[in-house]
């Protein structure tokens, strides 16, 4: 499957490992698992953020550096900035870019201590997680429920 770049609006394809870069080994299909990861980060709402451990718990497969190698090979093609960490901190090396999301979806933040490098600020999470319940409302089931399943 190829998916849209939220960023650029154009289509991508998955990235190949390494090795495998030329364009004559290019596929337009993700892994299932990939798949699986995308599928759910599309699902996160503006201004809400799941945690890569939540998403490998409402997928019941893999774990949280499962859905961040995922994220890091594939995630372009997907609202990446609303899978975080569960402390909150935004993902090294792209802050600004997230920070920038963030502040145009309106997720909460902390405001960055003035010890913190760069004064960044975190994702404030006991406000910003979303459990996965139709209408992003607040976090409350431990395992979240696909939208589609409270129709």
């Amino acid at each position: 499957m190829v998916r849209m770049s939220e960023e650029s609006g154009e289509r991508q394809a998955p990235i190949e490992a390494a090795g495998d870069a030329t364009p004559e080994h290019a596929s337009s299909e993700y892994p299932e698992y990939a798949e699986r990861v995308l599928d759910v980060a599309e699902m996160i709402p503006p201004g809400r953020v799941m945690t890569y451990g939540d998403v490998a718990e409402w997928l019941e497969e893999g774990g949280p550096r499962q859905v961040g190698r995922v994220m890091a090979l594939y995630g372009g093609a997907v609202p990446w900035w609303r899978v975080v960490r569960s402390d909150g901190v935004l993902l090294p090396g792209h802050e600004l870019r997230a920070l920038e999301r963030y502040r145009e979806e309106g997720t909460p933040l902390r405001q960055a201590s003035r010890a913190a490098q760069g004064h960044v600020p975190k994702l404030d999470m006991r406000r910003a997680r979303w459990d996965g319940g139709a209408g992003g409302d607040a976090a409350g089931d431990a395992r979240p429920q696909a939208p589609e399943a409270h129709t």
